[in-house]
């Protein structure tokens, strides 16, 4: 029989505690890359008995924990500990919650005055090295690539592109981009039609596990298959690399959602997203 671990369509604590490490590490490796090239930031990560908690700047996305109470029991010393490293750095609190966690996480939260923000459908798919597991439309002017050494920038500004029909999501994407494409772990893509760029993605592989995210295409070029060939060209690379699963997040009933699980990607469970006031 095969085990947890091995099969990770069984949904359990060790399958909980293997997805959430690693989007945590994908985190924790960003943050680093951000204390390289913009130091002045202060971005930082700690590890609080198996919690990760990341500064990446007031405001920012990243700024977060992921994985309290999935690791170890959770205590109050914890959570001191953890607001004490944000309050110190000027930060709001905010939490990402496995409802695998713990049972008494749901009455300590608010307790100390957290209250629940976002839900976010953790999904995952198993990965096998003859199987790229997304279905893609094939085209002449369609090509999907790995970026060469260089080509950040080109890639963060194509990612940028594909956000940029929405008011300042573009600037924090472009940010982001530039961050993310120099972080341990992480590997870029470019979908191109006709050699011009049009759509990026990538995935950051930790542990076995590829975390799937920077997905995004250029309005323009939306519907000719960009997204799929990104997702085949991601899961075929961390198959060859040696990965066995892949994960990636969306917002509950969203068309991210629904795209990842008519590629197979199967939902684990809904993640919480908690906030101190």
């Amino acid at each position: 029989m095969e085990s947890p671990l091995e099969s990770p369509h069984v949904t359990d604590l060790a399958l909980a505690q293997r997805l959430e490490r690693a989007e945590g590490s994908a985190n924790a490796a960003f943050v680093e890359s951000r204390a390289r090239s913009a130091p002045a930031i202060g971005a930082e990560w700690r590890d609080v008995g198996g919690t990760y908690a990341m500064f990446d700047g007031v405001g920012s996305p990243i700024t977060q924990t992921f994985g309290f109470g999935l690791f170890s029991a959770p205590t109050h010393g914890q959570l001191d500990e953890i607001e004490a490293f944000f309050r110190e750095r000027g930060s709001e609190v905010f939490q990402e919650v496995s409802p695998l966690a713990a049972p008494e996480v749901l009455t300590m939260l608010p307790e100390r005055g957290y209250r629940p923000i976002e839900l976010t459908s953790v999904m995952h798919m198993r990965l096998t090295g003859d199987r790229p597991a997304a279905q893609r439309r094939s085209s002449a002017e369609l090509t999907v690539r790995r970026i060469d050494p260089g080509e950040e920038p080109v890639w963060a500004e194509t990612a940028a592109r594909g956000w940029g029909d929405i008011p300042g999501l573009g600037e924090l994407v472009l940010d982001l981009g530039r961050v993310s494409a120099g972080s341990r772990g992480t590997v870029c893509f470019l979908a191109e039609w006709n050699g011009a760029p049009i759509g990026a993605a990538a995935a950051a592989l930790h542990g076995g596990v590829a975390v799937l995210a920077g997905a995004s295409t250029a309005p323009e070029f939306r519907g000719r298959g960009a997204q799929a060939a990104l997702l085949g060209a991601r899961l075929a690379y961390a198959a060859s690399a040696g990965c066995d699963l892949a994960m990636m997040g969306a917002s509950p009933g969203s068309a991210s959602q629904r795209n990842g699980e008519r590629q197979g990607f199967r939902i684990g469970y809904t993640r919480i997203k908690w906030e101190q006031r």
